[in-house]
């Protein structure tokens, strides 16, 4: 797991309820950590009354590509105090159309989300942190996915020669594969989906691990968890992979900032499956029957 989310927002029900506490997004700032319980993506369904039923949907007001608003208000929030950025970053992570990249939130955008879903007393000054740890965790997200598909894109047997020497070797294989290969497709994030209320089964498991054996396995459970659909592009037929990321939070650098892991992997699935043992698999069993040792008893030898 790696230190390193693009969220979509819901605004609250119509019935006052405590604030979840799926996804806190620590940033260094205590006030802001206080003012703000959870991501805001829409993690939770929207009840209906009879009054509801007769205003448009609430899934036809949404993106379906990420759950999101069609339209996030710019505008200044009232009784805001300070001014927030409007001006929203182009993210790294090609759309699933290949003709731009997803666009992260504005401030004022987070902002208003925030006040859509009752955090009325949102740290406004914070703001700006958190959408910085929000892009930097997205980011690192999707940095993991493209080194997954790097490998695996192209089938199994190409991941296999790419993982059978471990993972130390792995990226120095993979150079001179795609040097061999030329030019590369890249994958494209379809769409995606928070999830922090459905705990994943190899977290629910870590959880249990660190029951049993707290010394070994003891963590807090993830804050968050998000679904990605990504296209990986098989000898020209797009085929969409889903990617599970659970998000973890541990203890903070002396210095105060916060510290995240993520663990990102495929879904499972017969190939993810494969995938994710050949990785395993490989790296375990390259270390254990001296793998190292014989590659470095070979570079003596091509030197002597």
């Amino acid at each position: 797991m790696h230190k390193a989310t693009v969220d979509a927002f819901t605004p609250p029900t119509r019935a006052a309820r405590p604030a979840p506490s799926s996804c806190p997004v620590p940033h260094g700032n205590p006030a802001a950590n206080a003012a703000l319980a959870s991501c805001p993506v829409p993690h939770d369904s929207l009840g209906s009354s009879s009054e509801e039923q007769r205003e448009p949907s609430m899934l036809s007001k949404l993106n379906p590509l990420n759950y999101m608003f069609q339209s996030i208000s710019q505008e200044r929030a009232p009784d805001q105090t300070h001014a927030l950025p409007t001006s929203r970053d182009e993210s790294s992570i090609p759309r699933g159309t290949g003709d731009s990249n997803w666009e992260y939130p504005s401030p004022q955008q987070m902002y208003n989300a925030l006040l859509r879903k009752g955090y009325t007393d949102t740290d406004v000054t914070a703001v700006e942190s958190m959408v910085a740890v929000h892009n930097f965790l997205n980011e690192g997200a999707w940095g993991e996915i493209v080194e997954w598909e790097r490998r695996f894109g192209k089938g199994l047997y190409r991941g296999w020669e790419v993982s059978k020497r471990g993972e130390e070797n792995a990226p120095l294989a993979l150079r001179r594969l795609e040097a061999q290969e030329g030019s590369q497709s890249q994958p494209t994030l379809v769409r995606f989906q928070g999830r922090p209320k459905e705990m994943t089964p190899k977290a629910a498991m870590l959880q249990l691990l660190g029951r049993v054996y707290p010394s070994k396995f003891a963590t807090e459970p993830p804050f968050d968890r998000h679904d990605w659909f990504v296209s990986r592009n098989i000898d020209g037929q797009k085929k969409e992979v889903r990617y599970v990321i659970d998000f973890y939070s541990g203890p903070p650098e002396p210095t105060g900032e916060p510290v995240f892991y993520l663990d990102v992997r495929p879904a499972v699935t017969p190939t993810a499956a494969v995938e994710r043992l050949m990785r395993w698999g490989g790296d375990v069993w390259w270390r254990a029957s001296g793998g190292d040792v014989r590659g470095q008893s070979n570079n003596r030898n091509s030197q002597n």
